[in-house]
């Protein structure tokens, strides 16, 4: 896989990592654009291997690449701040587009995870109870928009143009939402709407 992504062309793979532990100190050590990292790794766990890069390095994206098709291990992933989520049988092109997404904050989940996904935060719906007040602690209505458009994969750009404002104020949007609940990535941001049911759950198909 690593020669395969190298050979690509507009991928650099900068390091490699034994374990969960070497993972947080590579990453932080070089800095990546993108890390994939498998959610079950001896010493470090994967996922709080994920939680200490994404704090050291808010601007690096994780990519998960697993075997495991469980649905709580997608969700461990994502709520410790991964942004992508594909399974190891994946080919070497899907891997590097997914890199090539994540380098551009867009969010990757393997197709055949999806009813995985919602299944699962129905779970955490039932667990839950009581529904939130349809927003999030002192989000606008703007934000909220925007936040309802970032659950759609839309880019910054898309953004723009469907709210009629520029592109930088959609990154302040974004920033400011993320600021607000205290996470750090786009994805972070649509697993916490959905598990408070401020956006709707992804579709099944």
């Amino acid at each position: 896989m690593v020669a395969a992504l190298s050979a690509s062309g507009d991928i650099e793979v900068v390091g490699e990592a034994a374990h969960g532990g070497q993972a947080v100190a590579r990453a932080a050590e070089l800095a990546p654009d993108v890390v994939l990292i498998d959610i079950h790794m001896p010493q470090v766990p994967g996922a709080d291997a994920i939680r200490q890069i994404r704090r050291a390095l808010p601007a690096t994206e994780v990519l998960v690449l697993t075997a495991g098709d469980d649905g709580s291990d997608l969700y461990e992933a994502l709520a410790a701040g991964a942004n992508g989520y594909l399974l190891k049988e994946a080919g070497v092109d899907e891997v590097a587009q997914a890199v090539r997404a994540l380098a551009g904050h867009q969010a990757v989940i393997a197709r055949s995870m999806t009813t995985k996904l919602v299944d699962e935060f129905r779970s955490l719906a039932r667990r839950a109870g009581q529904r939130d007040d349809g927003r999030g602690p002192g989000l606008t209505d703007r934000e909220m928009q925007v936040l309802r458009l970032v659950a759609q994969s839309r880019t910054n750009r898309e953004i723009a143009v469907a709210l009629t404002i520029s592109e930088n104020t959609v990154k302040n949007h974004v920033r400011n939402i993320l600021e607000k609940l205290h996470l750090h990535s786009r994805m972070e941001a649509v697993t916490y709407g959905w598990r408070r049911h401020l956006l709707d759950p992804p579709e099944q198909g």
